[in-house]
């Protein structure tokens, strides 16, 4: 996978768009730069000779002191003059997201349970169609990814409602315990002690695999009535007296955590080949949706916990 592994920017061409265009070739005889064959240049004697650093040196003879001394002390091109990928681009963007993300939550605030309720559902499945839409698409599209947070916020918000009706305090809980999670992982990608290594990257493969099937089965028991509890298998099942979920809950959390690692190295290695700017909509959706899942990860736990109690 490109760039640190995470599946969103697989496939994204941010290496390529760093390449320069390729120098125009002229055919024999004939000077690349528009003179005439063999190097003459109109209004010059046969044999006189003109060619690109020879055009610059004549300009820079016509130029002042001052304003070569002007030239030369002009700052070189940064990354938002060039139009390439910056973290601040990263960041604003993700802002925003998160923005249109919490103002969805916050519709369902404001109307009847059983409202909420439906538009829990709607987000959900039309904020997984746009994850998968805006997940292999070539190119990022700002309102998609916008729309996909709109979406996902009306997910959350139904879900915190309805979580925090049965275990009050849960929903306050599981925001500030995603913050936790999220600045913890930050500090230690900064700091060099946690990183996407290769062997690293194996075990989550095998670890993501094994948790995306044990829910779709516990999914398909749920809705086939084959588990009568709530959270289906999670709380089913004891394991010295805890809920199978509560390790189920643990590990995908770090499941999470870590992904939120292939988060950072994907943007890091983005800005660092000079990905172009607009792929910096594509660094927001990635944190995203790990942080929306790293946030139904910790609430579906605490409220786990809550019910055992």
């Amino acid at each position: 996978m490109a760039l640190g592994g995470n599946p969103i920017f697989n496939g994204k061409n941010f290496r390529g768009a760093t390449q320069a265009p390729p120098v125009p070739q002229a055919q024999y005889g004939q000077n690349p730069y528009g003179q005439n064959p063999y190097g003459q240049v109109p209004g010059r004697a046969p044999g006189q000779v003109m060619d690109a650093q020879g055009g610059w040196m004549a300009q820079q003879q016509n130029m002042t002191h001052d304003q070569l001394q002007q030239m030369y002390n002009r700052p070189a091109a940064g990354p938002v003059e060039t139009g390439r990928m910056t973290f601040d681009d990263v960041i604003m963007k993700t802002a925003a997201c998160l923005g249109v993300l919490m103002a969805g939550a916050a519709v369902t605030l404001f109307i009847s349970m059983s409202l909420a309720s439906l538009l829990m559902i709607v987000g959900a499945l039309g904020g997984f169609v746009l994850a998968l839409v805006n997940t292999f698409k070539k190119q990022p599209s700002p309102a998609l990814i916008l729309a996909y947070a709109g979406l996902e916020g009306l997910f959350l918000g139904g879900l915190t409602r309805v979580l925090d009706g049965l275990y009050p305090g849960v929903g306050l809980q599981a925001v500030i315990g995603t913050l936790s999670v999220f600045g913890v992982t930050l500090l230690l990608f900064k700091s060099g002690k946690v990183r996407a290594t290769p062997k690293a990257m194996r075990f989550f493969m095998i670890a993501i695999i094994g948790y995306a099937v044990f829910s779709l089965i516990n999914m398909v028991m749920v809705m086939t009535g084959a588990v009568q509890e709530p959270f289906g298998l999670r709380t089913s099942f004891e394991i010295f007296g805890i809920p199978l979920g509560v390790f189920i809950g643990l590990l995908a959390i770090g499941l999470a955590a870590f992904s939120l690692i292939m988060d950072f190295t994907s943007i890091e290695a983005g800005v660092r080949s000079g990905a172009p700017e607009r792929f910096s909509w594509t660094a927001a959706f990635g944190l995203t949706v790990t942080l929306v899942w790293l946030y139904v990860e910790i609430i579906r736990l605490l409220a786990i916990l809550r019910g055992d109690d």
